[in-house]
């Protein structure tokens, strides 16, 4: 497999902009997407947890277990930083380092109500095996959160060839944020003063979208790899077909080629449950 993407490196550097504005927003967006005032009485599995945002929101919003893993060493070390900082003696949550495709891993872990994977399988390097995975996590009534690129045709194929160029060469690491930045810099200051906004409020804002920062997102877009991408009806149809009912679509980027969120619902009492079917493709 080509180089993966140093994730880690790019949360730490997230972490140091993290405040109690960013972890409430994170919290947010888990009770808008999920539906829940909170997480009381409920598992969740972190899956690629990354910075550990989401599994300190989780904490916070009183979940009983919260389980983080991540590929990453330094995502796990982010999130490890995160508990050791807010929740030092929190004994049910625990984290360690696991792969979406370790089958035998995820088997030991059982099931959860809640599981998120936010913008992580289409990193894994096999997309659909990641979520045949992943989706036997599911507690029977459990939730299943999920955000995968869009699949923006000749687009995604474009940037599939620049993010593995930027993974494989230093000067794609260093030419490509030096133009993808300050053209998204420049793009969204003439569309503010055509629009007489104020050119800083969309960065003053951006933390509320799920705490995040812009510009440690656009390194995330610009080094992302390996990158996959899908239609939302191939993420769904696929999701469908084991036994969950779809929820939630939506692309709250705004952006072709952003994530599709998606929220499932695991029927209970499904024949067979997560052992139904060994496919991995989306067809």
């Amino acid at each position: 497999m080509d180089e993966r993407f140093g994730f880690g490196r790019n949360w730490q550097r997230f972490l140091l902009a993290l405040d109690e504005e960013r972890i409430r927003a994170a919290e947010v967006s888990l009770r808008e997407m999920l539906q829940v005032p909170d997480l009381s009485g409920k598992s969740f599995v972190d899956v690629g947890s990354g910075s550990g945002l989401f599994s300190l929101a989780a904490i916070r919003m009183r979940a009983k277990r919260v389980h983080s893993f991540d590929y990453d060493p330094e995502s796990v070390a982010c999130t490890r930083h995160l508990k050791n900082r807010f929740f030092p003696h929190a004994g049910h949550w625990t984290i360690e380092r696991g792969d979406a495709l370790e089958k035998d891993y995820l088997a030991d872990l059982g099931t959860f109500d809640v599981v998120y994977s936010w913008g992580v399988l289409h990193h894994t390097g096999n997309l659909w095996q990641a979520m045949e995975n992943v989706l036997r996590l599911v507690a029977d009534g459990g939730t299943f959160f999920v955000a995968i690129y869009n699949d923006g045709g000749r687009k995604s194929r474009q940037w599939y060839q620049l993010k593995r160029l930027y993974n494989q060469r230093k000067f794609y690491r260093i030419a490509l944020p030096a133009v993808f930045i300050p053209l998204n810099v420049t793009r969204g200051l003439i569309s503010d003063l055509l629009n007489h906004k104020d050119p800083l409020t969309r960065y003053r804002e951006y933390k509320k979208n799920r705490g995040m920062s812009v510009v440690r997102d656009w390194i995330d877009w610009l080094g992302g790899w390996p990158y996959e991408f899908a239609k939302p009806e191939e993420v769904s149809e696929f999701v469908k077909r084991r036994g969950f009912e779809m929820m939630l679509c939506v692309n709250k980027s705004g952006w072709a080629l952003g994530n599709n969120e998606f929220v499932f619902a695991r029927e209970r009492n499904v024949p067979g449950g997560p052992e139904r079917t060994a496919a991995v493709s989306p067809a």
